[in-house]
């Protein structure tokens, strides 16, 4: 039977950590100027790395000009927005893209129609192509949720995990759907079945995959959420972080005109968690708790032995 990842990790028993992800950076300018305002200051422990995207490059200049910075790959099977839109590394002669050659918008038609060999070239060139930018890759997740299986209860993990064995990388897929806002249906079966299978390819994952949600309460009405109320729900989210490993992961961005070009909805929520997330209130709880800070690098070290 495996340790629990916090005495790998050497921590004491009982320890409550976490680690305070920013997803999609790379996406666009907005998404990288602020996740590299949080990454300087200390403010997230990691970030995740859209490699498709037509920011990205701007994104891994940085990361790889920072090695302090702890960033991983944030694999892309889907293009979600509207007027913002981005396509496979490995072109559009394949399962993976939609009649005008983009990823698909949504996840269940990924899972319906990407045939696993496609699948499995286009997330490994994405890991290439980030280690080939002088990017000290981190870990490996997910956008979107699109090789979980969520919609049809078809996954890509089997080619995700080969992946992450192979390059020596934790993956986000946690052991335990507790806490977290799933579609109905007991998942928790398919979840043993598949952290098992990372246990047997030695692939390191966190206990826990938590957020909030992504658009604010009433949006576009007037008794729209506002940014005190956000906080009060984070920071309620981060009291109830039990023992073990959590990944709590945002997607901090400049709520900008860049980004309400890009996002049909959200933006206001991405602009929120870009101040949340430097909030001293926020800093300031983790500490009275008795929480703990880990990053990805820190998994990532356990897998290769060298912790």
């Amino acid at each position: 039977m495996t340790a629990p990842l916090t005495s790998r990790l050497g921590l004491e028993p009982g320890a409550r950590a976490v680690i305070l992800n920013a997803d999609d950076y790379g996406m666009c300018r907005a998404a990288n100027r602020a996740v590299e305002e949080l990454l300087l200051a200390g403010h997230v422990d990691s970030a995740s790395l859209m490699v498709p995207c037509a920011w990205a490059p701007d994104a891994l200049a940085f990361a790889a000009a920072h090695p302090q910075a702890d960033v991983g790959v944030h694999l892309v099977l889907t293009s979600e927005w509207t007027r913002y839109r981005w396509r496979p590394l490995t072109g559009t002669g394949t399962s993976l893209v939609d009649a005008a050659g983009y990823f698909p918008a949504d996840v269940a038609t990924v899972e319906r129609q990407a045939r696993d060999e496609d699948v499995a070239a286009e997330l490994s060139a994405q890991v290439d192509a980030a280690l080939a930018a002088g990017v000290d890759v981190s870990h490996l997740d997910n956008h979107m949720g699109s090789v979980y299986g969520l919609e049809t209860g078809r996954t890509f993990l089997a080619p995700v995990l080969e992946l992450a064995a192979r390059h020596g990388l934790p993956f986000r897929l946690p052991r335990t759907t507790d806490g977290m806002d799933l579609p109905p249906g007991d998942l928790q079966p398919v979840l043993d079945e598949a952290t098992a299978a990372a246990d047997a390819l030695g692939v390191v994952l966190p206990d826990r995959l938590w957020t909030h949600p992504f658009a604010l309460a009433g949006e576009g009405t007037p008794g729209e959420e506002d940014y005190a109320e956000v906080k009060t729900g984070f920071l309620d989210l981060l009291r109830r972080v039990p023992a073990g490993v959590t990944e709590i992961y945002l997607h901090p961005m400049l709520d900008d005109d860049e980004l309400a070009d890009v996002a049909d909805y959200g933006a206001p929520k991405r602009g929120f968690e870009h101040r949340l997330l430097a909030d001293p209130d926020v800093a300031a709880l983790v500490a009275a708790e008795g929480i703990v800070r880990v990053g990805w690098r820190d998994l990532r070290a356990v897998q290769r032995g060298e912790r």
